[in-house]
């Protein structure tokens, strides 16, 4: 493949990946499915389930368009494969305009039987006629999440691509094709894993998500998974009817001050350790009488008579953990990536110490 067809192809790549999973710069440029198709689509506000019930439908389209988009570009980014002509284009190439043909005109097939008699058969009014009484349709189930949709009061988090909306009575999950419902009285809530992002794009603080799974009592509701920042838990449980069971014991660090004090255990663990004298007995720790002092403030960050930081003469009367805390809540709460460098006050003493001073008793 020539050097044009190549570039072309990595450009189209990138251009693909960008289209289909939106970065935010993307997003805020319009280049989206829900910003070419705006006017069509009409407010997510105001008629949510007619929304998507538009927006699955033009994101299927749109996707399917990307071979034949391709196919399209290469007629001009390799002119000597004869691509504008389908006779003289190789067995392969051939192959490749059949299938990128195909797509976009089994997505309208699709398009149209799902947008007859009223949208009817689109699959997201099938899933919400699952939850509709005996005398009424799904028309019923979408006025009331219309409804709670647009109050103040609901919970909404995540991306355009893997968003999660809690009301007052349903639980959705909007994805990229579909929506996934269920009705709060029929689900029960299982944390089932945990992961932690050392660092992120909007702060250099450690992130921690949940995967929640979502199963309804109601058997033609198929299970699903929901995704969210443990500081965002607290505020899901509130919105919540139903408990949430942690079958795998994660341990759920709520707060940007629980993130800081995991990340101020592990860094003060690597530093060098302090070893007490025999003769000296160690006391409970002051700040919460239940832990025994287990920590001594050192300088060893720089020379003796260098930096901002001071030796502290305290003998060890705190435990890491009241540390930690001690630490946190001396920080600027508007700018956590200036933490793990700051320097605090010694809380006895108050002479000024950083993470590389605290000292671990072995």
């Amino acid at each position: 493949m020539e050097s044009p067809a190549v570039t072309f192809t990595l450009a189209y790549v990138v251009f693909a990946v960008c289209f289909v999973f939106p970065p935010d710069e993307v997003r805020s440029a319009g280049l989206t499915v829900q910003g070419l198709l705006a006017a069509w689509l009409g407010s997510e506000d105001a008629a949510f389930v007619q929304y998507h019930l538009r927006r699955s439908t033009g994101t299927l389209l749109a996707h399917s368009l990307l071979p034949l988009g391709y196919y399209l570009g290469m007629c001009f980014a390799a002119p000597e494969k004869h691509l504008y002509f389908f006779y003289l284009a190789s067995s392969g190439w051939k192959t490749f305009l059949f299938f990128a043909v195909l797509f976009p005109a089994v997505a309208g097939a699709l398009a149209y039987y799902w947008s007859r008699k009223g949208w009817n058969n689109h699959p997201l009014a099938r899933t919400l006629a699952v939850h509709a009484l005996p005398q009424s349709g799904w028309r019923a189930v979408a006025s009331s999440i219309n409804t709670e949709f647009r109050r103040i009061d609901k919970f909404a988090t995540g991306a355009p691509g893997a968003r999660v909306i809690v009301t007052d009575t349903w639980v959705i999950k909007v994805t990229t094709y579909c929506l996934h419902v269920a009705q709060q009285q029929d689900i029960h809530l299982t944390v089932t894993d945990s992961r932690q992002h050392e660092l992120t794009p909007d702060s250099n603080m450690p992130v921690q998500f949940l995967t929640i799974r979502v199963a309804s009592i109601n058997p033609y509701v198929k299970a699903f998974d929901i995704r969210l920042n443990s500081t965002e838990y607290g505020e899901l449980r509130e919105k919540l009817r139903a408990p949430i069971s942690n079958a795998a014991n994660v341990v759920i660090h709520q707060s940007l001050s629980d993130l800081f004090l995991e990340t101020f255990t592990s860094l003060v663990e690597i530093n060098q350790p302090y070893s007490v004298p025999s003769t000296q007995e160690l006391e409970p720790c002051i700040g919460c009488m239940q832990t025994i002092a287990n920590i001594k403030l050192i300088k060893n960050c720089q020379e003796p008579n260098e930096g901002e930081c001071q030796q502290c003469y305290c003998r060890p009367m705190w435990c890491l953990t009241c540390m930690g805390k001690w630490f946190a809540s001396r920080q600027d709460q508007q700018h956590p990536e200036t933490w793990l460098s700051s320097r605090v006050p010694c809380p006895t003493c108050r002479a000024k110490f950083c993470i590389l001073d605290v000292c671990i008793i072995r």
